[in-house]
């Protein structure tokens, strides 16, 4: 058990072995219980109705704490997959400008290697 729960034992039990044993008619000993039980479940019905709106505040700040929270990763989601566009259209620019630069190259070295040939081939003459 908990102290809790143990301390309002205790509590209880001292409460009624007081009011048994206290010097005082059964009829204003029986008021005396009757008094302090209402007292006590008003007590307990104020405790109750402050748990209750706590309890409901929470509920309305966990409720927008995920809204919130929602929000924000659909926003993440969306950045992303802008990002991931970007990112695969200017892959495919540089894809199409190295194509591009290496047919140059392979051009290049084509004009260049017939150079050579008909340079090599005049040499041999």
């Amino acid at each position: 058990m908990s102290k809790v729960v143990k301390l309002t034992l205790a509590a209880v039990g001292g409460f009624v072995a007081g009011i048994l044993l206290a010097p005082k008619s059964g009829k204003e000993t029986r008021e005396d219980i009757k008094r302090k039980a209402d007292d006590a479940r008003a007590k307990a019905r104020v405790k109750a109705d402050k748990l209750k709106d706590v309890a409901d505040e929470s509920k309305k700040t966990l409720k927008k704490s995920a809204d919130v929270a929602g929000k924000e990763a659909a926003e993440f989601g969306r950045s992303a997959k802008a990002s991931a566009e970007r990112i695969a259209a200017e892959a495919m620019e540089l894809g199409g400008e190295a194509r591009t630069r290496a047919r140059r190259v392979a051009d290049d070295a084509k004009a260049t290697a017939g150079t050579i040939k008909k340079d090599a081939e005049k040499g041999l003459r």
